[in-house]
This record gives C-alpha cells, sequence and structure tokens, in this order.
C-alpha cells in the first residue's frame, strides 16, 4: 500500500477490526450499488471515500430538481444529468484513485447476470419491488450478498441477505414477489431526508463490514427505524424452507474472513 493510500485510509487502518489487511481487502473488492437517489448517494459517496476498489452504479433517472432535497450526491448544477454520471463526478471528487462504471439503464435480469460474477457485494436502492425482486433473485443465483434499504415518509428498513449461508433468508423470503404489498412512492407520500441518509449510511456501513471481513451482519436481522421517535427495532428473520427463489439454493464458498 503507497503511503498517500496509508494517509487516505488511516483512520479505518486505525481500527483493530479493520487494519490493513481489511483495507486491502476493501481496495480490491468491487461493489455494485442498485440505484443513485436518496439511499444510493449515501452510499456510493461513504463507497468511494472508504476506498472501494471498483464501484459499479446502475440507475436510469436523471437527476430532478425535487431530488436535491435528500440526494446528497447531486446538485443543482447538474440537474438534467443521468443520476450514474452525476454521482460518478461526486465520487471521483472525493477519491479519485477509484474505478466508477455507470451503466444509465434499469437493472435487468440481463445486466445483472453479466455484472454479478464479477462483484463482491450488492447494495440495493432502488425504489420499487419488482426491481428488488430482480436483484434479489440475481444475488441468490449467483451466491452474492445484498445489502437492501428501503425508505419512506419517516421510516425506514435494512437488512443483510446472505444466502452464502445456509441459515439466512433472502428478500423473498420475508417480502414474497407474489405477495399484495401496496407500492408507495415519495413522490406521493414523502419522505424525510435524514431518514434516507440514515438508511443509506447503515447500508454503506453493512457493506463496508462484509468487503473488510467484519463481522457480524445484519444478515438474519430486519432493522426497522423511526425517524419520528429517533428509534431503532430489530425483528428476527427466518429463512422460509418453501421459498420460491432460495429454497433449492446451495450455499456457497466464500472468500471472505472474519475479523472477529
Amino acid at each position: 500500500m503507497e503511503d498517500l493510500e496509508l494517509l487516505r485510509y488511516s483512520r479505518h487502518i486505525l481500527l483493530e477490526e479493520f487494519g490493513i489487511d481489511g483495507q486491502e481487502r476493501v481496495s480490491r473488492a468491487h461493489a455494485l450499488v442498485i440505484g443513485a437517489g436518496g439511499l444510493g448517494s449515501p452510499v456510493a459517496l461513504y463507497l468511494a471515500a472508504a476506498g472501494v476498489g471498483r464501484i459499479t452504479l446502475v440507475d436510469d433517472d436523471e437527476v430532478d430538481l425535487t431530488n436535491l432535497q435528500r440526494q446528497v450526491a447531486h446538485s443543482t448544477a447538474r440537474v438534467g444529468l443521468p443520476k450514474v454520471d452525476s454521482a460518478a463526478q461526486a465520487m471521483r471528487a472525493l477519491n479519485p484513485t477509484i474505478d466508477v462504471v455507470t451503466h444509465a439503464q434499469r437493472a435487468d435480469a440481463a445486466l445483472l447476470d453479466q455484472l454479478l460474477p464479477g462483484t463482491d457485494v450488492v447494495v440495493d436502492c432502488c425504489d420499487n419491488f419488482a426491481t428488488r425482486h430482480i436483484v434479489n433473485h440475481a444475488c441468490v443465483v449467483h451466491g452474492k450478498p445484498l445489502v437492501a434499504g428501503a425508505a419512506l415518509r419517516f421510516d425506514g428498513q435494512l437488512s443483510v441477505y446472505d444466502t452464502r449461508d445456509a441459515t439466512s433468508p433472502c428478500y423473498a423470503c420475508i417480502f414474497p414477489p407474489q405477495a399484495d404489498f401496496e407500492e408507495t412512492r415519495c413522490a406521493v407520500m414523502g419522505v424525510f431526508a435524514p431518514v434516507v441518509g440514515t438508511i443509506g449510511t447503515l447500508q454503506a456501513s453493512e457493506a463496508l463490514k462484509l468487503l473488510a471481513g467484519i463481522s457480524p451482519s445484519l444478515a438474519g436481522s430486519l432493522l426497522m427505524f423511526d425517524g419520528r421517535r429517533t428509534a431503532f427495532d430489530t425483528l428476527r428473520i427466518a429463512r422460509d424452507p418453501q421459498c420460491g427463489v432460495c429454497a433449492t439454493r446451495k450455499p456457497v464458498a466464500t472468500s471472505i474472513t472474519s475479523t472477529d
């Protein structure tokens, strides 16, 4: 590791649980971030700041003035740009040593099948159930850990779905694709900006822990955040043996090691 890298990442390296070994793992890693909006903004910035070697951003939207209340990777000057390009500019300004790859398109099965084989962690920051289920299915098929978050109004939730572990549920175990969930958008219901930032920051934390080999993760737990009470609640979640997505999936070996 070069002297400037040691200096840039020194506060992580000073952590016993992280150290030089953890930083080197992070620097070699590839993170895939689905969505460059309210959740994806802090995820992208924190992963870039931490020195994740390659970060791929996927989003088909453009920066709009209404985004700027919460999507902190963007700016007034970049209204109208594809969100992935706007976020990439902010990430490169923060850390020019990393590789940022952008795909200004919606995440679909074909794109994910192309991207996931070379990915170490997937961070789902999208805003709709259909894409979440497509991303989850791809992560199960390719044996990749998924950090998924959501936020609306004053409420947020977060979990890690890591089916490399035989006991860990996938997203579909908890939110079955056939279930009749009422889908609402922040454009209709509104969203308290710091809640989005809180969940996105925690997603970045879980992703970095996975990459650095720091345990435990949130796998097997659903973290709920109430922004009105500023309170967290944790629910234990179990793998569904009848899940149509992961029930027949065998756990795969992983090269990520824990420092615990």
